[in-house]
């Protein structure tokens, strides 16, 4: 009897969001406790504060400041905005409210999700490995994620004036915001939506203006697109911590640092959008969750930019179309999930001997591989499943492999 209560006190305490919400608070104060300890962990968090610092003396925000911090800055001239609140702040108290920030938002944007709450409670443990990865390097991919699938629900719901801002306020701080837009087939009022865009678009471009000067940001915005040309080649060495892609797998495993990506990215937009073809789908809660989970992976798997600490934007994916597969699971289907937790989200942990990480996982990218796959899966699913006449997410009460 004592078992049986301990077992159901355990499961209501697993899939209490108040409890889930603790654990992530946890992690985000354990992982800047660490990185602050560090001395040098923590220098994303110093380059983002030293872009509105950089802003405001208008220096270019694109070049090294080596007395400052290691690296360069890869964000857009609005981020030095969004960044602003926090320089308030002593150093330790802004790192930590940046991480809340960042959790807080991935956490709504999981729960509006329009799945019944035993499967939001299993995407949070899903992705939560992956949530400490991006949370010791204090970068903005969880808020990147969070922007993704809230332009996802705004749109369901109908909120386009939301769901463009949130589109262009992602794309303004890091170019991965626009794949919101590949809910464009899914939108309502769709004039309305291209208005909507094009009214955000302008907003963000001048907003930075008003705060330093229209000729200032106007250079910032070509020394951007220098700057990620240049990230671009840089990131396809072989040597370099990035290019965790497809394309990254082919070039390093074939020690071709000249291997383009166009043919990669062709082929992948090709059959991302193949299934937008199916129109009598899109009434499918399922068939368009399906393109969100698309849309999560394809953005990391096919970008040389992608490094170990931006996949928790394309396991978020991951997690949404498992929890969505029909019940009993399909062995195929739960084979890659599980290839997906081993060689994904623990690829970089001691669960992995460190002769494998180094030589293996590391060296060839391989932690793109599992992602890479299921894409590939779940584009043949969109491709040829009918997701009419079947019970949608919302309504499965039920967790049952």
């Amino acid at each position: 009897m004592n078992q049986i209560k301990a077992q159901l006190f355990l499961e209501k305490l697993f899939n209490n969001r108040k409890f889930i919400f603790s654990v992530w608070v946890i992690l985000a104060i354990v992982a800047t406790l660490k990185q602050l300890r560090s001395g040098t962990e923590h220098n994303n968090y110093l380059i983002f504060t030293h872009t509105f610092y950089h802003a405001l003396d208008h220096l270019n925000l694109y070049l090294r400041y080596p007395a400052e911090y290691g690296d360069m800055n890869h964000y857009g001239p609005l981020f030095a905005l969004i960044i602003a609140p926090f320089t308030l702040f002593p150093k330790f108290v802004g790192m930590f409210l940046w991480q809340i920030v960042n959790i807080s938002a991935l956490f709504y944007a999981v729960s509006t999700l329009p799945l019944k709450n035993p499967k939001i409670t299993a995407v949070y443990w899903i992705i939560s490995n992956e949530l400490l990865s991006s949370l010791f390097s204090f970068q903005i991919n969880p808020s990147i994620t969070a922007i993704i699938i809230l332009s996802y629900t705004m749109i369901n719901k109908r909120n386009n004036f939301f769901a463009a801002f949130l589109i262009f306020l992602g794309t303004y701080i890091k170019l991965y915001g626009i794949v919101g837009l590949a809910f464009f087939f899914f939108v309502k009022e769709k004039p309305k939506f291209i208005a909507y865009c094009v009214f955000w678009a302008i907003v963000f471009l001048i907003l930075p203006m008003l705060f330093f000067s229209p000729e200032y940001i106007i250079q910032c915005y070509k020394d951007w697109s220098v700057s990620l040309a240049a990230k671009q080649l840089e990131n396809a060495t072989l040597v370099s911590w990035q290019d965790v892609s497809i394309m990254g797998i082919f070039r390093r495993t074939l020690q071709d640092p000249t291997i383009p990506n166009w043919p990669f990215l062709l082929g992948g937009v090709i059959l991302f959008c193949l299934p937008y073809l199916r129109i009598k789908q899109y009434q499918s809660e399922t068939f368009r969750l399906m393109y969100l989970a698309s849309t999560l992976i394809f953005t990391v798997v096919f970008s040389n930019s992608s490094e170990s600490q931006t996949y928790i934007i394309a396991f978020t994916g991951v997690a949404i179309w498992f929890m969505i597969q029909d019940r009993p699971v399909k062995p195929e289907v739960f084979a890659l999930f599980i290839f997906s937790i081993l060689f994904t989200t623990l690829a970089l942990t001691d669960f992995i001997p460190r002769y494998i990480r180094d030589n293996y996982i590391m060296r060839y990218s391989l932690k793109a591989l599992p992602c890479a796959l299921i894409w590939f899966y779940l584009s043949y699913q969109l491709l040829c499943k009918n997701f009419l006449n079947r019970e949608e997410p919302a309504q499965t009460e039920t967790l049952s492999l």
